[in-house]
């Protein structure tokens, strides 16, 4: 299975001249996650983009004024299903991922490896 299951889906990730479009370090990162993910056999992308298309909906259902419409964006979406398909998997208890999102965050700016 590959990405190419996302195209042509509410879940298919930005391209730009057929390439990937990240505008932050961490968005790669989280893509690069989910694909090892999946390559790794623990979850598929017919699972992760399940999770997906929810975070997307329920991130569309939140920006039902022009604020939040403005504010949305597709990989905090990507994240919120990346960390639903782990804790589903049992990869990590919903609690540890937590712990460890806000240990991540809570870093000097230039540590982010």
């Amino acid at each position: 299975m590959s990405i190419e299951l996302l195209e042509g889906t509410t879940a298919a990730p930005p391209r730009d001249n057929g390439e990937l479009v990240f505008s932050e370090p961490w968005q790669a990162r989280a893509f690069g996650l989910a694909a090892d993910l999946v390559d790794g056999g623990h979850f598929t992308w017919d699972e992760f983009r399940g999770h997906l298309i929810e975070a997307i909906a329920a991130a569309e259902t939140a920006a039902a004024d022009d604020e939040a419409r403005e504010t949305w964006d597709y990989y905090r979406c990507w994240l919120t299903a990346l960390e639903q398909a782990v804790t589903d998997g049992g990869l990590l208890e919903g609690t540890t991922l937590a712990d460890r999102a806000t240990r991540y965050a809570d870093r000097p700016a230039g540590h982010d490896h």
